[in-house]
């Protein structure tokens, strides 16, 4: 699990993930959606888990594929 998490007032999940600040938030039940932005590229999308730690794993997930492609690229 993340070093730091902290919660708004709406419930909005911030984590941190690699150095990389990540947020999660429950649009409606098992609906999750997330974003998070490496460099000056933001990426969003949405999973379905009634879990709230799955939902953060699976961004987790995304941040790492960004990140290797990012490295394979040389960016």
């Amino acid at each position: 699990m993340p070093s730091r998490v902290t919660v708004d007032s709406k419930g909005k999940l911030q984590l941190l993930h690699r150095g990389i600040e990540y947020s999660v938030l429950k649009v409606e039940p098992g609906i999750w959606k997330w974003t998070f932005r490496i460099g000056g590229d933001v990426t969003t999308g949405k999973t379905a888990t009634n879990i709230d730690l799955l939902a953060a794993r699976r961004v987790q997930l995304r941040i790492n594929r960004a990140l290797t492609e990012r490295d394979r690229l040389g960016l």
